[in-house]
């Protein structure tokens, strides 16, 4: 019972049902010590090891960001200590996310026939960048601990995670929203994340409220659950959130709605992340012993799903899983968990969409702020009927293309209603 709301985040029922009938995924094979000299170059990675297929391959070559690794590996070469070595990360990882951003956004060529608002481009390439570090062999030497840091600016800066500037003054509002990258790769590899695509279309735009103009700035976050107990989340967001006047994470959820999420629970439900990897633990985060079992949204959702914000209906999502108080067994509430109880699932389920909405809401009370924030979860992402081999087709872009409009939409609405 425990992983039956892991269904939000993954594409279709069938894949929850093999998601219940395989057994726990083995975590990757442990990092080499931290402090150890790299004597060989480490094995890539589940994720960077997909990329040799040909449908990552034609993503790359279709939107023009093949030359993004090569180049990238040139400049590591160029590189004759570790100080250079970081600038050169920093550069190219900075560049690719700009890249992307003005790809989706409109600005510079197109550099290929893939449609501007796909995000595929920027998660194989960063892929083929994070391969290019982890085989290189500077001959200044390079220990573990010091791989891994650079791996850290690298997939810090290409995902937007530390350019997340919201500007100052009075008369604007600032709003954050974060993406995901793809996910269920070995099921389908063709697979986009209509949430990573609508943050690298709303990364610094503009939009107008009742208010006044508002700014949001965006970021975009790995579906690995290692990444999340290291703190990433809490990194990205320490910072912004002080600054500003809403935030929503997103993710992609179920098949044709949009849910507003009530509720967000403290329970890793073991689904496998984009490393094979499984967790199933309550989520891990600084001072545990102070750690609630949930954390409620505070968006507008009333407002949210009162509106004419798109195609796609929009649900307030109130249902949770829970073990009652003196219980032992897991019990789905409709209307949110009662008091006393152990989270199992929050109304995103029990994936890292759930945990983000759950660190964020968490972070935000932590801080003893009191702007409105929560999680939306997308419509999937569906393919053309008919369409099980092509990486594209019209009616694949109009859904992503809407589902980008609709979130768009929901967060002028989320800003309206706060005013």
């Amino acid at each position: 019972m425990s992983r039956i709301r892991a269904r939000l985040d993954v594409v279709g029922v069938a894949l929850v049902t093999l998601a219940f009938a395989a057994p726990p995924l083995a975590a990757a094979d442990p990092a080499p010590p931290s402090g150890s000299a790299s004597a060989s170059a480490p094995a890539v990675t589940v994720e960077e090891a997909r990329l040799d297929q040909a449908v990552p391959q034609e993503i790359l070559r279709r939107s023009g960001f093949d030359t993004v690794a090569p180049r990238f590996a040139e400049a590591l070469q160029g590189a004759s200590s570790y100080r250079q070595a970081e600038r050169a990360v920093v550069r190219h990882g900075s560049r690719l996310w700009d890249r992307a951003v003005d790809r989706a956004q409109g600005r510079g060529p197109a550099r290929g026939d893939l449609s501007r608002d796909d995000d595929r481009p920027l998660y194989w390439a960063r892929l083929g960048m994070t391969r290019e570090l982890h085989a290189w062999q500077p001959e200044f030497g390079l220990t573990g601990t010091e791989r891994a840091r650079l791996l850290d600016r690298l997939e810090r800066s290409s995902r937007g995670q530390d350019s997340m500037n919201l500007p100052a003054g009075k008369g604007i509002k600032r709003i954050v929203m974060t993406g995901f990258d793809p996910f269920t790769l070995d099921r389908d590899i063709r697979i986009s994340n209509p949430s990573g695509a609508t943050a690298l279309a709303l990364d610094g735009t503009w939009i107008r409220t009742a208010d006044g103009p508002a700014r949001i700035e965006t970021a975009v976050f790995p579906v690995r659950w290692q990444d999340f107990a290291d703190g990433t989340v809490e990194q990205t967001l320490r910072s912004p959130l002080p600054k500003a006047d809403l935030f929503t994470t997103v993710s992609q959820g179920r098949v044709g709605r949009i849910d507003i999420e009530r509720t967000n629970g403290a329970w890793r439900g073991g689904f496998g992340d984009n490393e094979n990897v499984s967790r199933t633990e309550t989520v891990p985060v600084s001072d545990p012993a102070s750690q609630p079992q949930w954390t409620t949204t505070t968006l507008p959702y009333q407002a949210i799903v009162a509106a004419s914000t798109g195609r796609f209906p929009v649900y307030d999502n109130t249902t949770v899983t829970e073990i009652p108080a003196g219980g032992r067994d897991p019990v789905v509430r409709p209307d949110g968990p009662t008091a006393g109880s152990t989270a199992r699932a929050g109304g995103g389920g029990n994936y890292l969409s759930n945990e983000i909405a759950y660190r964020a809401t968490l972070l935000r009370d932590r801080l003893g702020l009191t702007i409105p924030g929560g999680h939306v979860h997308t419509p999937v992402l569906q393919f053309g009927a008919g369409n099980t081999t092509e990486i594209t087709d019209p009616e694949f872009v109009q859904n992503r293309l809407d589902i980008i409009a609709q979130v768009r939409e929901i967060i002028r609405v989320a800003a309206d209603s706060t005013a």
